[in-house]
């Protein structure tokens, strides 16, 4: 089949984009229910675009636009063919444990490339910090970080008085709105084409290495994982999730290896950072809690070692969630729309 690739493109991505519209629509809105002429209209676009399919699948030099094609006939062709009732209401649980995670395992190159940013970060604040203590005052530009870790560490075994008492509530209300502002501007960021998102982890990464050799080094290990572990094992992992995010703003606004407009690209990406920084928000306030109720009570009132074992189970859901659950052998698509 001979074809002018351009002058075919030109001609059926407008009622591709109709029909990605369409399907949007029908996936924000479950309820909603078109007359007769609409699916009419749907089922023409659906029917269009396959034939399109298999003129495209000829074409080597179009892997982008046949994985979007694949991908949009198989969103048209399950809604077409969908047996079962649509779901009322939000599905929280469905969505919390389904849904966050499969979009999180299908973006995993851009939160591996966080996580690599923040232990660069981290090497760096680490080894300025070992070489150079008195670089401590730049490195953490937070007072109750200045002092002395072994004072810090009798102080607090010490102290008879609940700094906390009645305001725990308080506390980790205001620890679960300052994180989710945290994430969303790193999420924001990649509107500057990822470049704030990458600056603000490495920061991050520099004050975290810089206080974990801080205390190792005055020989306050166990305080720190005591410390950090119980709230810092979802904390950090919300934080990178929607670095991700930013990351992934980052990489459609540029538009590396493919064609589609800009406009394509960004509602592409959209249902996914809303899941995310979602996924993240719903993360923080977990967090939030554990850090208030748990994290700022140290021994004689908690062991360590409970509070250590607590985080590493927690790391550990964590991880089973976001690596395991909704996984579905064959179902499961990669960031170009190809089955795993």
């Amino acid at each position: 089949m001979i074809i002018d690739l351009q002058k075919f493109l030109a001609t059926e991505r407008p009622a591709w984009e109709e029909l990605e519209e369409i399907l949007g629509k029908l996936e924000d809105e479950p309820n909603w229910r078109m007359d007769l002429g609409q699916l009419k209209h749907f089922h023409y676009l659906y029917e269009r675009a396959s034939a399109d399919l298999g003129k495209i699948v000829t074409f080597a030099s179009e892997p982008e636009t046949r994985h979007y094609l694949e991908s949009l006939v198989a969103r048209a062709y399950g809604e077409i063919h969908e047996s079962r009732e649509k779901a009322h209401g939000l599905r929280l649980f469905h969505w919390f444990f389904i849904i966050f995670p499969q979009t999180f395992r299908r973006h995993i190159r851009a939160f591996w490339l966080a996580v690599a940013v923040t232990l660069a970060g981290c090497l760096f604040g680490g080894l300025a910090l070992a070489f150079d203590p008195d670089a401590k005052a730049i490195l953490m530009p937070f007072e109750h970080l200045q002092g002395s870790p072994a004072e810090r560490v009798a102080r607090e075994e010490q102290s008879t008085h609940d700094s906390l008492s009645g305001e725990r509530g308080s506390f980790s209300a205001f620890l679960m709105t300052h994180n989710t502002q945290v994430a969303v501007f790193a999420l924001a960021l990649g509107a500057t084409w990822a470049v704030g998102t990458i600056l603000l982890l490495f920061y991050n990464g520099v004050i975290l290495g810089a206080v974990a050799v801080d205390y190792i080094l005055a020989g306050q290990t166990r305080f720190l994982a005591g410390w950090l572990l119980p709230h810092g094992s979802f904390e950090i992992p919300a934080i990178l999730i929607a670095s991700q995010g930013g990351l992934i703003l980052g990489r459609a606004l540029i538009g590396w290896g493919t064609r589609a407009s800009l406009k394509t690209r960004l509602r592409a990406v959209s249902h996914d950072l809303v899941t995310l920084i979602f996924g993240v928000a719903v993360l923080l306030i977990w967090a939030g809690l554990v850090e208030s109720f748990l994290s700022q009570y140290h021994e004689p009132v908690l062991p360590y070692s409970f509070k250590i074992i607590f985080g590493l189970v927690e790391l550990g859901l964590l991880s089973l969630l976001l690596g395991k659950s909704g996984a579905s052998p064959g179902l499961e698509t990669t960031e170009a729309g190809q089955p795993r």
